[in-house]
């Protein structure tokens, strides 16, 4: 236990753990399995271009999505980008910016401009209401985003994009296997698109699919994903190289056949921390809806440093001296990076209040019952003497003590 600042390792203190716990560490599943797969990838000698891995992996993964169509991509960035030139996008595109930075990104290299839009305070997804409100003549799509695999406000959204004549897309990077009023996450708007990125709850290395019912929009999207290729092999409209090598369908094919057994052990590490954090002043488990299927691949609790007595950022260096390496998803937003502040500034209040306090905790299958009781005991063990540890980290700083009174006070 740290019962004084002087046991935190961040002043000289032994660390809580040998070795770090992450956030996001790789679900591996199967070495076995994986490497049988490589191997007969490699006795086929077919190693990319649409080759039977990749095949079985699209078709696991709509069945879990519950579509017609995935279409399978080298990362999920491209799969967005390929999306939006699908659908023809031009002007203003509409989403959060309580996001990864990439959600924006695509849209902004393809020449469309990222309009950010505040949240729901509770949930962190796209408020329907700001969606409507920002719509202009220029405006061509909203894009909802799934934070933490939390449902953006579905219904409504595809009804303010359905009134306006906008194209309605979702950003589920987060939320394979998730659900919305009991219907899967992937069978929502035009399309969807996951995440297999080594962290994710389900990786391929590197990769991103689009799932959809639209069997035109699909064949579209697997002809740009090779070059514009038609039947006959030859160009047939714009496209590039975005295709998943059957390596990166090797490794989704294993990591998806553990999914099951990952979710319910990120379950039992979100209800543990819930249980663990319960009541600690200033720190909030955000909860995932009991009436859904979470995935449960973050576990993010909200650090308000009025009732902590320590900001989010400090709390987080501490973590990190004790071999507690956490993650800030996503701080700063999107509207307050590059180029975004620059080209289109904007202020979003429930957005910055939101990114300021978010502090994601280690968890999946590398995490286990035990390092997460230890994970609790010393954020409780910090908070409880919070001020003292921001007064301690000034000091080192070569800054005054924070003046009587103001030890809570927000940054």
């Amino acid at each position: 236990m740290k019962r004084k600042v002087d046991d935190l390792a961040l002043f000289g203190g032994p660390a809580a753990f040998l070795r770090p716990l992450f956030v996001g560490r790789p679900s591996i599943g199967d070495r076995s399995r994986f490497l049988e797969r490589l191997n007969r990838a490699l006795d086929d000698k077919w190693l990319t271009n649409g080759g039977p891995l990749v095949g079985e992996f699209e078709e696991r993964v709509a069945e879990v999505a519950g579509v017609r169509n995935c279409v399978a991509t080298c990362n999920a960035t491209t799969a967005l980008q390929l999306l939006y030139l699908a659908k023809d996008l031009t002007g203003e595109v509409i989403m959060p910016a309580m996001t990864y930075v990439a959600t924006a990104h695509a849209a902004r290299m393809l020449g469309l401009t990222p309009v950010f839009c505040d949240i729901d305070p509770v949930t962190g997804c796209l408020d329907p209401l700001e969606a409507e409100a920002a719509i202009t003549s220029r405006t061509s799509a909203v894009v909802g985003v799934h934070l933490w695999g939390r449902p953006s406000p579905i219904d409504e959204l595809e009804k303010v994009a359905a009134r306006h004549g906008l194209h309605m897309l979702f950003d589920a990077a987060h939320a394979l296997g998730c659900s919305y009023r009991g219907r899967r996450i992937g069978r929502f708007g035009a399309a969807e698109v996951f995440s297999f990125h080594a962290t994710k709850v389900v990786n391929s290395f590197e990769g991103g699919a689009v799932v959809t019912d639209d069997d035109g929009l699909a064949q579209q999207l697997r002809s740009m994903r090779s070059f514009g290729f038609g039947a006959d092999g030859h160009s047939v409209r714009l496209g590039t190289n975005a295709k998943m090598s059957e390596a990166a369908a090797a490794m989704g094919l294993t990591s998806l056949e553990a999914f099951g057994r990952t979710v319910v052990h990120n379950r039992a590490n979100h209800a543990r921390y819930r249980s663990e954090l319960h009541g600690v002043d200033g720190v909030s488990v955000v909860p995932f809806d009991d009436d859904e299927d979470p995935n449960c691949q973050y576990v993010v609790v909200r650090i308000d440093e009025a009732g902590t007595g320590i900001h989010r950022d400090l709390l987080m260096r501490v973590l990190k001296a004790e071999n507690v390496v956490t993650q800030r998803y996503f701080s700063p937003a999107c509207h307050q990076v590059e180029p975004y502040r620059t080209e289109r500034p904007v202020t979003l209040p429930r957005t910055e209040r939101l990114s300021e306090q978010v502090l994601n905790l280690p968890t999946g299958p590398a995490v286990s019952e035990a390092d997460v009781r230890r994970v609790c005991e010393v954020v409780r063990d910090v908070v409880a003497m919070g001020a003292e540890v921001t007064d301690r980290s000034r000091r080192q700083a070569g800054h005054a003590p924070a003046p009587a009174g103001r030890a809570n006070a927000t940054r």
